[in-house]
């Protein structure tokens, strides 16, 4: 069943389980990843390969523009669709689960959030099916952790149009995108104050792929870094007032925190289903590992943390899902969603690892899937603010009166 035929409007969560209309959303997305995503897996993972069929397929399920107006190609439910949606790609391909979040969240959601009327007109329908890649650029050589305040990317008002200098690293769907959400300094005085954000399609003049980036995990989800040389954007594509771009960022990346954690959660999910498997066929020693306590032991906390982070994620996505626009970058949603994304990203990180130890020699050979979701996981302790950064945010918002 497709997403677009379920009642989603009224999808509640009760004490943190699922109604029976957001299951059939994590059980859709499942049943779609795991036949048609996971065949896909090696391929990108060995050339680091996106498959272009991956959008439009996404789009056909309804997975696209979830939190969009139909009127505008979406589907006009809410942020909690979109996480359940990415709990179940995660599970099955964690690359397309990435470049997933990167377009529906960091790209499509915040345009449609923040955008004028005649941006979401001209963006939104084409993403929304598929037939346009969204990305964030957010991230700047000299400026990761620090995003703002050391952000050096430039964007001057010449006429009808912003003439764009800088670059931007680390760019996820950068090789294959077509549509990205750009931050900018239009007035370096005012430091992050004086940021603005910017709707650009990669055939604008000066804008170009700088580099395709070699990464160590999700590497069929492609990143690039992304050079700007006089590149001229029309001045309607600015999103959000000028120097106004902060609220945009800051919300956004309180919801792509609270997303990202569900790919923390599909990912750590299936790492634990390999692991189960694996140790009720192994024998060593005349009888199966899993009959060893110590082997016991590893599957009994990682089923623990599982459990735990998936209330924790729910709570979280359901304390998001009505974000009012221009709201984030402060208060408790700010300081819950870093919190989530700490504890997502580290029990992860957890969980896979004792599964590698369960396989043993076998998970350490790097075609294997439990391999590759091993060497993914430290992105999650990275991207979307580092597990450094999480705990900051948590400690500055406990201090304040």
């Amino acid at each position: 069943m497709m997403v677009d035929q379920l009642q989603l409007n009224s999808l509640a969560s009760h004490g943190f389980r699922l109604s029976a209309a957001q299951q059939e959303i994590l059980d859709t997305a499942d049943r779609f990843a795991a036949g048609e995503l996971y065949p896909l897996q090696k391929r990108m993972d060995d050339e680091e390969w996106w498959p272009p069929q991956t959008m439009p397929a996404l789009a056909r399920m309804g997975f696209l523009g979830v939190t969009v107006p139909t009127e505008l190609g979406g589907l006009d439910a809410d942020f909690f669709t979109s996480g359940l949606i990415t709990q179940g790609l995660a599970r099955w391909n964690p690359a397309v689960a990435l470049s997933y979040v990167a377009h529906e969240n960091l790209c499509l959601n915040n345009i449609a959030r923040n955008g004028s009327d005649a941006v979401r007109r001209r963006y939104l329908p084409k993403l929304c099916s598929g037939k346009a890649i969204g990305a964030l650029g957010l991230t700047e050589p000299g400026a990761g952790s620090d995003a703002l305040g050391s952000m050096a990317t430039t964007a001057r008002r010449d006429g009808d149009d912003y003439v764009l200098n800088g670059r931007k690293l680390f760019i996820t769907n950068g090789p294959v995108a077509d549509v990205l959400l750009v931050y900018a300094k239009t007035d370096k005085q005012k430091g992050p104050k004086g940021i603005s954000a910017f709707v650009i399609e990669k055939g604008f003049p000066g804008f170009q792929i700088a580099q395709k980036l070699d990464k160590m995990g999700f590497r069929g989800s492609t990143t690039a870094e992304l050079v700007f040389d006089d590149c001229r954007v029309p001045a309607d594509n600015r999103v959000g007032e000028e120097n106004a771009g902060v609220a945009v960022v800051m919300s956004g990346l309180d919801l792509e925190r609270a997303i990202v954690a569900m790919i923390n959660l599909g990912m750590a999910e299936r790492a634990f289903a390999l692991a189960l498997d694996y140790a009720k066929a192994r024998k060593q020693f005349g009888k199966l590992i899993g009959e060893f306590q110590l082997v016991q032991a590893k599957l009994a906390d990682m089923y623990t943390t599982i459990e735990t982070m998936r209330t924790y994620c729910y709570r979280t996505l359901a304390e998001a899902n009505d974000l009012e626009i221009g709201s984030g970058g402060r208060g408790n949603i700010h300081m819950l969603t870093a919190s989530c994304i700490l504890y997502a990203a580290e029990g992860c990180t957890r969980v896979i690892g004792d599964a590698v130890q369960i396989f043993g020699g076998a998970g350490y050979m790097r075609e294997s899937e439990i391999n590759r979701l091993y060497r993914a996981t430290k992105l999650l302790e990275i991207g979307a603010g580092t597990t450094e950064i999480r705990k900051l945010i948590i400690g500055g918002e406990l201090m304040r009166d």
